[in-house]
């Protein structure tokens, strides 16, 4: 399993971290052992102060694929969740000052929180979906696929460009404004729209 993951997607996200609006998507990965196993603790990682939260919609790819065209991408992932990109945002500054990658800030283990997975059923409009993030029962983050700069299927075709998609692989979409800090003793919980796909307490 892969994970791909979108940086920048949302304009007022790049915006508040002060970085310049994508003219083209933005891609970096996480490794297999950053998915936070469903049901296993999230543990605060000993090499930060500032961890922050972002909030993503996330598609399930259940098509092997490569070189895929944007008008045929829909084919190739049947599910969508709500998911947690997990960032030392200290770490990651620090590594972005020196022009260094930042994987490790990002792609650590347990990194990426994953929800239940719906069904994509025809006549979804996957412009018009709502999702959000809860921290202790506070409306922290919200979002709308339609804001997003690069659609789901311009980001599949897009990555299939690099990368050979495969069935189980995940795909996070980009996290709106609103990212911020969390600390032990936090409970998280991510919607779309009125369901809760996710929940996660910082310990």
């Amino acid at each position: 399993m892969k994970i791909f993951c979108v940086g920048r997607n949302y304009v007022d996200h790049a915006k508040e971290l002060g970085n310049d609006v994508p003219d083209e998507p933005v891609i970096f990965l996480k490794p297999k052992s950053a998915f936070l196993q469903p049901h296993m603790p999230f543990y605060y990682p000993e090499f930060t102060n500032e961890l922050h939260y972002e909030a993503e919609l996330v598609l399930r790819v259940s098509k092997n694929g490569k070189y895929v065209q944007e008008k045929h991408a829909s084919k190739y992932y049947n599910g969508i969740t709500v998911g947690i990109d997990f960032t030392a945002r200290d770490l990651q500054q620090k590594l972005k000052e020196k022009g260094l990658p930042w994987e490790l800030a990002k792609a650590w283990d347990n990194s990426a929180a994953v929800g239940k997975f719906m069904d994509i059923k025809p006549g979804m409009n996957f412009n018009d979906i709502n999702f959000c993030l809860y921290n202790n029962k506070e409306l922290v983050q919200q979002g709308n696929s339609g804001q997003m700069i690069f659609t789901f299927d311009q980001i599949v075709a897009y990555v299939s460009q690099f990368f050979s998609l495969n069935i189980g692989d995940l795909i996070f979409t980009g996290t709106p404004a609103g990212v911020g800090e969390c600390v032990v003793g936090d409970q998280l919980e991510a919607f779309i729209e009125d369901d809760s796909l996710l929940e996660v307490e910082i310990k």
